[in-house]
């Protein structure tokens, strides 16, 4: 940790200064229920990690960062998103993309609010390397072109077993399944297009697509906060600290890998796709005190995080954004392959939400409304075998220097045809759509 909480806690409490329009009715004072540190409470912590929540909730800086990030927006991208009412939703984005392809300049007369938040995206971190982040893409760009599509639908709806963190996207109308498929499309497609060669760079696509998605928070968070928001309960809607494990939860899998097998530290190549998750993640927004380096820090911040948010699971919350998502249908046609495709890819989703997110309790599924039946396991084994098979053959063709090349090339297209399938992702959300909460 590099901030000092109470600095933190006095940046979080501006908000309610500087965007009245927003903020300016919560108590940010006030520890939100979803937040707890009580020894004996129930949390979201992962069942492997549950014995560090001791020495996890000992480290009393680290639980009160985690505790004020709860209650942190975005500050540069919610005071654009506050300009809805005067611009519309549509002209912000619009704006924002133009400002992203052609520069600042290439707009007349820009909100200052716009001209801040490229600013900022645009600060070059202390800590970055484009180089290392570049190499960490392109070992990305292996399992995202041949897992990212049988594993995404089944790891976006782990993301919704906390009723607390859940909830801002079941307002926005994802209970229902073409919202819910967009969601999950949109998600995607942001992950695939950032492992693109030179994505991350300032006017590469992974960049612009960063700036889109962290203005799509911010106006989730105007439109939310405008409506009968219990902050005193939820705290901020989509905190940093909610943003944190989407991002971060494959560098966290790494990490435990790593210290599993008795490292401190990491490889050459394992610091290369960590570099590449922080900086991504830096530009969606995230404070560097959420972005930590090392394999034991990396486990410390996300662990704490989890020992410290309340257990919640609400069936008509939880439950029905699970539904929604495994039952949409994200394939461009009704053709033959496709509907073929869709089959194989739900019955992955299904059996690795399963292993992954429930532990294997098929119970548990059932109970949510998902069975898991043997043609799945069986779709689902020859799915990830294939998957698996390619993987392996391109690992070995990116370690040989007379076929690296030409392997890579092939995987970037491979990308490009994902990207196509998923379709255009917009990154928007209109209040229109929105349930009360």
């Amino acid at each position: 940790m590099t901030t000092a909480p109470a600095e933190i806690r006095a940046r979080i409490a501006q908000q309610k200064f500087l965007l009245p329009g927003m903020y300016g009715a919560i108590d940010f004072t006030r520890r939100p229920e979803r937040f707890t540190d009580a020894p004996d409470a129930e949390t979201a912590i992962r069942a492997e990690l549950a014995s560090l929540r001791p020495r996890l909730l000992a480290d009393s800086d680290r639980v009160a960062t985690i505790e004020a990030y709860t209650m942190l927006g975005d500050l540069a991208a919610d005071a654009y998103a506050a300009l809805m009412p005067e611009y519309g939703f549509r002209r912000l984005v619009e704006m924002l993309d133009q400002a992203c392809a052609d520069g600042i300049g290439s707009i007349e007369h820009p909100p200052a609010e716009l001209i801040a938040l490229l600013a900022e995206m645009e600060r070059i971190p202390t800590w970055l390397d484009m180089a290392l982040v570049e190499e960490g893409a392109r070992i990305e760009r292996n399992m995202t072109a041949h897992l990212m599509p049988f594993l995404i639908r089944g790891s976006f709806v782990g993301t919704f077993m906390n009723s607390y963190a859940a909830l801002p996207m079941a307002i926005t109308g994802s209970l229902g399944t073409r919202t819910a498929g967009r969601r999950m499309t949109e998600t995607a497609s942001f992950f695939a297009c950032t492992t693109l060669p030179g994505a991350l760079a300032r006017h590469g696509v992974g960049f612009r697509a960063a700036a889109k998605v962290r203005l799509m928070h911010s106006m989730v968070r105007f439109n939310i906060l405008r409506r009968d928001w219990d902050a005193a309960v939820y705290g901020i809607p989509i905190p940093q600290s909610d943003q944190m494990p989407a991002g971060l939860i494959p560098t966290m899998l790494l990490a435990l890998r790593v210290l599993d097998r008795g490292r401190d530290h990491f490889t050459p190549a394992e610091r290369a796709q960590v570099e590449f998750a922080r900086y991504r993640c830096y530009l969606l927004g995230l404070p560097e005190d959420l972005l930590p380096a090392t394999p034991r820090e990396i486990v410390d911040v996300l662990a704490t995080r989890q020992a410290t948010l309340r257990r919640a699971y609400d069936d008509t919350t939880c439950g029905a954004l699970v539904r929604a998502t495994m039952a949409a249908y994200t394939e461009p046609d009704r053709g033959l392959a496709s509907r073929l495709h869709d089959r194989v890819e739900r019955s992955a989703a299904k059996v690795f939400f399963v292993q992954a997110v429930l532990s294997g309790s098929t119970e548990r599924a059932a109970a949510m409304g998902i069975e898991v039946t043997a043609a799945d396991r069986l779709r689902a084994t020859v799915a990830f075998a294939y998957a698996g098979c390619r993987l392996a053959t391109y690992r070995l063709l990116l370690r040989i220097p007379a076929t690296r090349s030409i392997a890579d090339a092939r995987l970037v297209r491979k990308i490009d045809r994902y990207l196509a399938r998923l379709g255009h992702a917009e990154f928007t959300t209109d209040a229109s759509t929105y349930r009360a909460p």
